[in-house]
């Protein structure tokens, strides 16, 4: 998972990435989960398309079923339980694990149209997760030496924090792929089976809407998503 840029305030970051004009940005929905080969394929034609002006942008709500991948700078030694499916993929960072009741966001958007611009496009990606997560009164905050959006929790001592964002890109020809998960109510003990994203320190755990004591559906992330989207990308 890509953090690139982890100063919200920074002149990089939250800068304004409206969609080219006379552009629409094509929203598909996927009601039951897609298996890992064949989202990347589709990623990938639907990139290739849009990098050629032959097909709108995407963004692409889905679930996986339950798997592990393995980012660019993935350490073997992370992978503790190849308990589910392992899938090396091209998107920056390490291991993470996707499942149901976790929300996958994909993104097929022309960098080069909007802004050529790889650390604001992260930061704007971390907006996008922050915002969404602010709509359930949840505060979601960067982190400078850890990736992903983080939520306190004073109540397992001082110190700690969860994650319950995680964020990874890649790009070809300036078309972005992959992009952020957020964690609504998947089974949380299916993180045991890696190190998510190289981040060892007992303090540093993975938490989730409803593991937050938050009744929050798929449906009702979806809308938040689409708000903040919105704001931030036009």
């Amino acid at each position: 998972m890509v953090n690139a840029l982890q100063n919200p305030r920074g002149d990089l970051a939250l800068a304004p990435f409206g969609r080219p004009a006379a552009s629409a940005v094509e929203w598909l929905i996927s009601s039951t989960p897609v298996p890992y080969q064949d989202a990347m394929e589709t990623m990938e034609t639907r990139a290739a398309a849009i990098a050629t002006g032959n097909a709108p942008e995407m963004v692409w709500l889905l679930e996986h079923p339950a798997l592990y991948t393995s980012g660019t700078s993935a350490n073997a030694d992370d992978l503790l339980d190849p308990r589910f499916p392992v899938f090396t993929t091209g998107r920056g960072g390490q291991f993470t694990y996707h499942g149901p009741g976790q929300r996958v966001v994909y993104l097929m958007l022309d960098l080069k149209r909007r802004r050529p611009d790889v650390r604001a496009y992260v930061a704007n990606l971390e907006q996008l997760a922050i915002q969404t997560l602010a709509a359930f009164n949840v505060r979601g905050e960067r982190r400078e030496d850890r990736v992903g959006v983080w939520v306190s929790r004073p109540e397992k001592g001082a110190g700690h924090e969860d994650k319950i964002a995680a964020i990874g890109v890649r790009l070809k020809r300036w078309v972005t792929l992959h992009g952020i998960s957020i964690n609504v109510e998947p089974d949380l003990t299916h993180f045991s089976g890696i190190v998510p994203c190289g981040v060892e320190d007992k303090r540093f755990g993975v938490t989730s809407l409803v593991d937050l004591g938050l009744p929050v559906t798929m449906h009702d992330v979806d809308v938040a998503l689409k708000t903040s989207f919105a704001d931030i990308f036009g």
